[in-house]
């Protein structure tokens, strides 16, 4: 099974500029048109997060235009700027849960993905509720053979980016998610967003990870300087299902980038 994972889009209304300046909706097209050209496609094509900036229905509306383009089936997983009301509407298929509750849910596949909603809109940080944490118990509980990963907007840990650390997954939560995931060694990933950089660590057992953003990138620094961003390359990422068993991720750069062959 092949994963893509896009996040922190950011689309805003159509013909607006994010910040006054980046064009997140071409960027997202761009990424649209990456993904539709990989060989092989998708199983699936996930969105970790902060897919509009305001939670807006416009906003809404316009990424569900870009996102029509997608020609693998893609899912929908709520960030901090996202109203998780308003997102399942406009994605009544591509959203987990019931109306009132949290976007949380399994897609069955040789590798499960369980999503679950950290967002608390309008705070800018994430948090998950005892009742999430012991539904994913159970979920992957009722699969213990069957290689997992589980998707939360906010990363679980301190990637040492200060500014972006005040508004990760609270401490409680995040105690709490690996006290669960250390009962579940099928757990080969935790797959976030909300950093817009490609960040690892080892956690409970299995290794949480954040995916780059499709256009800005929040600027590395590893010191005690002021927020910012940049315009590095933005990229995805990609989760292989191995034959012989593991996943495997592949950080890819978006945009043409033409191989050139040689002899072994």
């Amino acid at each position: 099974m092949l994963l893509a994972q896009l996040s922190d889009p950011h689309i805003v209304e159509p013909g607006e500029l994010l910040l006054g300046g980046i064009d997140t909706a071409a960027y997202l097209r761009r990424a649209v048109d990456h993904v539709n050209r990989l060989d092989p496609q998708p199983d699936l094509v996930l969105l970790t997060g902060d897919l509009v900036n305001e939670g807006r229905p416009a906003q809404y509306d316009n990424l569900r235009s870009i996102l029509e383009g997608l020609e693998a089936p893609f899912h929908l997983v709520p960030g901090n700027h996202d109203l998780t009301e308003d997102l399942r509407e406009a994605f009544p298929l591509q959203v987990h849960g019931e109306p009132g509750g949290r976007a949380d849910g399994v897609i069955e596949g040789p590798l499960r993905v369980i999503t679950l909603d950290s967002s608390r809109y309008p705070e800018p940080g994430g948090s998950l509720d005892p009742e999430q944490l012991e539904w994913l118990d159970q979920t992957l509980a009722a699969a213990p053979e069957q290689a997992a990963v589980v998707a939360v907007h906010h990363p679980p840990f301190a990637t040492g980016i200060q500014h972006m650390d005040t508004m990760a997954l609270d401490a409680a939560s995040a105690a709490g998610l690996a006290t669960v995931l250390a009962q579940h060694p099928q757990v080969e990933r935790v797959l976030s967003g909300h950093l817009h950089r490609s960040i690892s660590r080892r956690f409970a057992g299995t290794i949480a990870m954040t995916a780059p953003g499709t256009a800005h990138a929040v600027q590395l620094d590893l010191g005690d300087g002021r927020a910012a961003w940049n315009h590095e390359p933005p990229a995805l990422l990609l989760h292989v299902l191995m034959p012989a068993g593991g996943v495997v991720t592949h950080l890819e750069v978006i945009g043409d980038h033409d191989p050139v062959s040689f002899d072994l």
